[in-house]
C-alpha cells in the first residue's frame, strides 16, 4: 500500500481571497514504512504574504520571489501523488488550496488525484474526543520528539505527522487469528515436553465477565463493522 503524507504552507487562510501555496512537502509511506522518496519546493505566490501566516511559518515575499511558481512544479506534484492514499492533518485546509491552484491552472481537483484522503485530524479527535489534536500535542502524545520545530515547514511536518500517522494506527488491525500449527513446549532442539497437569485455571468473575462484554460492546461500536467474535461472524 503506498501513502502520501502531505503538508503545506500558505500566504494566508482563505483561497477564496486570493491566499496561495507558497510551499509543499509530501513523504512517501510503503506498507507503513517511511521511503527515502520525498517531494519539496518552495513556490513563489506572486503577492504579498499576511503576516499572521508569516509569524506561523517565517516565508518572506523577499524569500520566495525566486522559487518556480506553482504551474511549473504541478506536473511533478503529480507524478508523485498520483493513486496513493493520500494523509493530511486537517485536510479540508490543504486539499481547499490545492484544488484552488490546480483551478488556476484549469485542471481536475488535486484530490481526485487520491486513491483515498486520510485526514488525521478527525481520525484524532474520534480517538481522543476532548483533547488536543495538534501536530505538536500528538507529536507530545506519542513521544515523537519535535523539538526541533519552532517554525511551520511543509516538509518538516509532513515527515512528523507520518510518524504520529503510523504511532495512530499502531496495533493489530485484524481480530481474525490465523490457524498456525504451532508446536506447544518445544524445547532448543525441537523436541515436544509434555504438558503439565497441575495447572490451576483461574475463572472470570461474573464481574469481570460483564465488564469484558462492555468492553466487546465498544470495540464492536467504534470497529463500525461487525465484529469477528459474534455468532453471525463465526458461522460465515
Amino acid at each position: 500500500m503506498r501513502q502520501v503524507i502531505l503538508d503545506t504552507e500558505t500566504t494566508g487562510l482563505n483561497p477564496a481571497t486570493g491566499d496561495r501555496v507558497i510551499e509543499i512537502g509530501c513523504v512517501e509511506v510503503i506498507d507503513r514504512r517511511l521511503t527515502d522518496r520525498t517531494f519539496h519546493y518552495y513556490i513563489n505566490p506572486e503577492r504579498d504574504i499576511d503576516a499572521g501566516a508569516f509569524a506561523v511559518h517565517g516565508l518572506s515575499r523577499e524569500f520566495l520571489s525566486d522559487k518556480p511558481v506553482f504551474g511549473s512544479i504541478v506536473d511533478q506534484l503529480i507524478e508523485f501523488v498520483d493513486g496513493a492514499e493520500i494523509v493530511i492533518h486537517n485536510a479540508a485546509f490543504d486539499l481547499g488550496f490545492l484544488d484552488n491552484e490546480f483551478a488556476l491552472l484549469k485542471r481536475p481537483p488535486f484530490r481526485s488525484l487520491a486513491s483515498k484522503i486520510i485526514d488525521t485530524l478527525l481520525d484524532a479527535r474520534q480517538m481522543f474526543p476532548g483533547k488536543r489534536n495538534s501536530l505538536d500535542a500528538l507529536c507530545e502524545r506519542f513521544s515523537i520528539s519535535n523539538e526541533h520545530r519552532t517554525l511551520h515547514g511543509a516538509l518538516l511536518d509532513a515527515q512528523l505527522l507520518a510518524e504520529v500517522y503510523i504511532a495512530m494506527t499502531r496495533g493489530q488491525e485484524d481480530l481474525s487469528i490465523d490457524l498456525i500449527d504451532y508446536t506447544v513446549g518445544a524445547d532448543a532442539s525441537g523436541n515436544t515436553k509434555p504438558i503439565p497437569t497441575n495447572l490451576k485455571v483461574f475463572a472470570a468473575s461474573p464481574d469481570e465477565c460483564q465488564q469484558h462484554e462492555k468492553i466487546l460492546a465498544e470495540i464492536a461500536k467504534g470497529s463500525k463493522k461487525e465484529p469477528v467474535w459474534t455468532p453471525t461472524s463465526v458461522a460465515n
